[in-house]
């Protein structure tokens, strides 16, 4: 720990003062005189006040983001109150969830309403700080509250990148460069019919170092951590809520409990931290999933929703022989959506032509998984004609649409409509016999606030805040079934929630738009989910060229595809398996079979994936590292971080080609590629 002090030495014996304010300084707190600036500072990050409460986040003891601004400010009546003229400061330890550390509790006044800010910093988490503040009306009336900001800060810098956690129909990319004139909202409530939700999780970086704020509250909030760069000289974040609230003489308001987190490289370290903050706090662990959920996935959606039985049941030898091990029937098997019965043209025996399917399945030493959207139904289901008051309701009355299946949420915070998606899964598994489920909707991210007065909640939030349950039902209800069931979430293009993470055991790329977003979904829900949890790339037809396998398997995910057989498909398309489509396939699934990278571990902070180039990824697997390079064409030195002190052979092990030796801890290999390089360096 830093003294921060500009005083002088005193002496200490005999002198209480003294001493007070010495063990103010021990705990790393100062006051800088007639600058007014007060200090608190982990081993890794500071947060500095003026005299104002404006603050700043200074990383390392050496690097601050930028000028000081109104970081915590709060509109009362219209009117923003961003300046609280510093009252009082004072230190002390802490002992909490969280561990051990110190706290910085600084106070202020504007007009009639007082400010507390208390910043904590722990031992477990030298690079984050964690914000408490409140706000206390000491009028003679009431005032109304309709908005707060929390670490609004600014950045310096004119090459920077930013994480965005936010949701839209438009599905952009999670990370990128910003440029002027950007700004992103993201909002973390409802941005369409069945678009939002996301991990209150914000990060902006330069090569130098990088800083993430957002939330640790331990339910779904409909908060906004906006991000923007309106010059090329800085950009700003800052989480936001808007909710009005009155507050009568002498009530108080707390905000919900935020968090800065400082870090070097890209925003992969500041996850992790988020990650233990939250488990600390009380979020569940996300559970391994069974050593089956890592092998290679073949989908039926290929064939549309207009499958046939037939063209499955012919289509699983090929898939096979190739080397993939699941089967995946997906959408098209229902009459309606939300209801169980199934498709008679297809399944004209009922529930014993989809046990025959799945028999097959098995019967070829495969693994069979089905289709599901939870969670909704057709305005014309038999389900919601039965019981219609399992509709979520908006607060005109008007119930809740997902655009993408033509269908209508239910509430996942009513009972009955929970107990529904229980005996899909008894059905589903318990009874057809499927080994795994592929939830998928975007709708499945969020749901609104619901109105519906037969549900009887305690507050309309209630439906945002308990869907992660609604998602804890099913899993639980598939592992009673069939214990070690695989739960592939698959929330189609959306920023993934946090909240839901510890309820399914197999993450998925979500109809990724190009490699790049096949790659940094991958990054990012390593370090959310951790390695025990599989990653699965998604269809390798999404990727660049329909065909680019190397970006899945390079950051440790499942490789899948729906690719259809020319012979039984109804129509011709890019996913048929001509044979040098079939060549390809043998060549990376056989790859990915013989390294299971997606066993290994993901080393995410040894790149940065915003400003080394060329963009690099690495798996500790055993005493082997491996590395995957991208970049449309290079030609230079790469570098082999994580190595230990010793000597390594170097193997371009797509090409099964020999590259030399090098030694570690850090090497460097000169070398040409073009979109890709896939290095394994053994210990020798």
């Amino acid at each position: 720990m830093k003294l921060t002090s500009m005083h002088r030495c005193l002496p200490l014996r005999g002198n209480p003062r003294r001493k007070a304010l010495f063990t103010a300084l021990l705990m790393g707190v100062f006051a800088a005189g007639a600058s007014g600036q007060t200090k608190i500072e982990g081993k890794q990050i500071a947060i500095e006040f003026d005299a104002q409460m404006h603050s700043r986040a200074v990383a390392f003891g050496e690097t601050p983001f930028g000028d000081f601004s109104s970081s915590e400010s709060v509109v009362v009546d219209g009117k923003t109150l961003s300046d609280f003229a510093q009252t009082s400061q004072r230190t002390e330890g802490v002992s909490d969830m969280l561990g051990a550390g110190k706290r910085l509790i600084i106070e202020g006044k504007s007009g009639d309403v007082f400010k507390t800010v208390t910043v904590s910093v722990y031992d477990d988490f030298p690079n984050a700080a964690v914000f408490d503040v409140s706000y206390k009306n000491a009028a003679s009336s009431s005032i109304e509250i309709s908005k707060w900001t929390n670490n609004a800060y600014s950045v310096t810098g004119s090459s920077l990148w930013s994480f965005e956690p936010g949701t839209y129909e438009r599905r952009p990319a999670w990370v990128a460069p910003l440029k002027v004139g950007f700004h992103q909202k993201n909002y973390l409530g409802m941005n369409a019919s069945d678009y939002g939700g996301g991990t209150p999780f914000a990060d902006i970086w330069s090569r130098k170092a990088g800083l993430a704020i957002g939330d640790l509250e331990l339910k779904p909030k409909q908060v906004s951590l906006p991000v923007a760069m309106p010059d090329a000289k800085h950009a700003t974040l800052s989480i936001e809520f808007v909710n009005t609230q009155k507050l009568a003489p002498g009530e108080s308001l707390t905000t919900f409990r935020t968090f800065a987190i400082v870090h070097h490289g890209d925003y992969f370290a500041a996850l992790l931290t988020y990650k233990k903050l939250m488990q600390k706090l009380g979020q569940p662990a996300s559970q391994r999933a069974a050593d089956g959920g890592f092998r290679p996935m073949w989908c039926a959606w290929g064939y549309g929703r207009r499958f046939t039985v037939a063209q499955i049941e012919k289509t699983i030898p090929e898939a096979k022989r190739i080397g993939f091990e699941w089967v995946t029937v997906d959408d098209g098997w229902q009459t309606k959506y939300g209801d169980l019965t199934l498709d008679p043209k297809k399944f004209p025996r009922g529930d014993a032509d989809m046990k025959a399917l799945v028999d097959k399945i098995h019967a070829a030493g495969m693994k069979a998984q089905l289709w599901w959207s939870p969670m909704s139904a057709a305005p014309d289901s038999a389900l919601l004609k039965d019981d219609p008051d399992l509709e979520l309701k908006n607060k005109d009355g008007s119930p809740q649409k997902i655009s993408w299946w033509n269908s209508l949420y239910l509430c996942p915070a009513y009972e009955p409509a929970v107990e529904v998606q229980r005996k899909f899964v008894q059905k589903i598994i318990g009874e057809w016999g499927f080994d795994g489920l592929k939830l998928d909707g975007q709708y499945m991210n969020a749901v609104p606030a619901c109105y519906n007065p037969a549900h009887h909640h305690a507050k309309p939030e209630d439906s945002v805040e308990q869907l992660p349950l609604l998602f804890k039902a099913i899993y639980d209800e598939a592992q009673k079934e069939k214990p070690g069931a695989l739960i592939e979430f698959c929330p189609c293009g959306t920023s993934y929630s946090f909240y839901t993470m510890p309820y399914y055991n197999m993450s998925v790329a979500s109809d990724p738009s190009s490699s790049w977003q096949v790659r940094t979904k991958g990054k990012t829900i390593k370090a959310l989910l951790g390695d025990g949890v599989p990653y699965f790339g998604d269809h390798v037809e999404l990727s660049d060229n329909a065909s680019d396998f190397a970006s899945t398997v390079g950051v440790g995910g499942v490789v899948g595809s729906q690719f259809t057989l020319p012979a039984v498909a109804s129509r011709h398309t890019q996913f048929d398996l001509v044979p040098a489509r079939r060549k390809i396939f043998e060549k990376w699934v056989g790859l990915y079979k013989e390294k299971m990278l997606s066993e290994g571990t993901y080393e995410g902070t040894l790149y940065d994936i915003g400003f080394d180039r060329p963009e690099a990824h690495a798996i500790k697997k055993g005493s082997a590292m491996y590395y995957a390079f991208y970049a449309p064409t290079f030609s230079g030195k790469v570098e082999l971080r994580g190595l230990e002190d010793r000597d390594y052979k170097v193997t371009d092990y797509e090409n099964n080609k020999v590259l030399g030796p090098v030694h570690g801890p850090t090497a460097q290999l000169e070398t040409s590629f073009s979109k890709h390089l896939m290095l394994e360096a053994d210990p020798q």
